[in-house]
């Protein structure tokens, strides 16, 4: 009985040393993301400057995006957050023709200011 369970140790030893030996070690590469930089038009069709504010995407960007787009503003990088995310958030975007829409949602609630 020693010796069977000594031989099934012995294997077991051998066996999970084996398996580690002929395994290679490969090193991942994350490909650099890379980042468009778009400029903010410096006035408005009023002729009043925008203010250039870095984009950040929100729960409800693309619905504000798609509610713009059927007001007519296409372009730019998007409807970006102007505010902290919570359950009220302004988003602005900035348009093909330099005006600006922003829509003011209220827990996923979206309406053009």
């Amino acid at each position: 009985m020693k010796r069977l369970l000594l031989a099934v140790t012995c294997v077991a030893v051998v066996l999970g040393g084996c398996s580690s030996v002929g395994k290679k070690k490969v090193a991942v590469r994350q490909a650099p993301v890379k980042v468009a930089t778009v400029q903010a038009p410096a006035l408005d069709a009023k002729g009043q400057p925008i203010a250039h504010v870095a984009f950040r995407p929100g729960i409800s960007s693309v619905t504000v995006e798609n509610m713009a787009k059927k007001q007519g503003c296409t372009g730019g990088v998007g409807a970006g957050l102007m505010t902290p995310p919570g359950p009220v958030e302004v988003y602005r975007m900035v348009c093909d023709n330099r005006t600006i829409y922003q829509a003011k949602c209220e827990l996923r609630q979206c309406r053009a200011i």
